[in-house]
């Protein structure tokens, strides 16, 4: 009987404390670029001597004063869609990984998006309705975040 009630225990408990799925697979978000400098409209490739860690995700800066500003309020750098192509995201509900180069900020918030093989969806993304894609990208993440 303990055994069943600390399987029921555990398995809400570890449904609960579920984590969005961030787009780390270099071991960083932005594949290590600096996402306080793309809201100075700058692709900025971080250092290891300058890191900090935010909802268990390792971010680079490349330096010491961004990786302050981002520890003073890490939400406003933290890219949209745990760091995916924002254009996947609402077009397809797909996680699609990202071109660190190629970004946006729209509203006050960072979106990255993939650039390669001759496609940039980025582009893709301002020769469509901005808006609309906004209102999918949205929609699908609330399923897509968890998976």
């Amino acid at each position: 009987m303990r055994v069943l009630l600390y399987l029921c225990v555990f398995s809400i408990s570890h449904v609960f404390s579920q984590t969005i799925d961030y787009n780390i697979k270099t071991g960083f978000m932005a594949n290590g670029y600096d996402v306080v400098a793309y809201f100075d409209g700058k692709a900025i490739k971080g250092s290891k001597k300058f890191v900090s860690e935010f909802d268990g995700v390792n971010y680079k800066f490349s330096s010491q004063e961004n990786r302050v500003n981002f520890e003073e309020n890490p939400n406003k750098y933290v890219p949209q869609y745990g760091g995916y192509c924002a254009y996947a995201i609402a077009l397809k509900s797909n996680k699609v990984s990202i071109n660190p180069k190629t970004f946006e900020i729209i509203n006050d918030k960072l979106y990255l998006f993939y650039n390669a093989w001759g496609t940039n969806t980025l582009e893709l993304w301002r020769n469509e309705n901005e808006k609309e894609l906004l209102e999918k990208a949205e929609a699908h993440w609330k399923v897509l975040k968890f998976l």
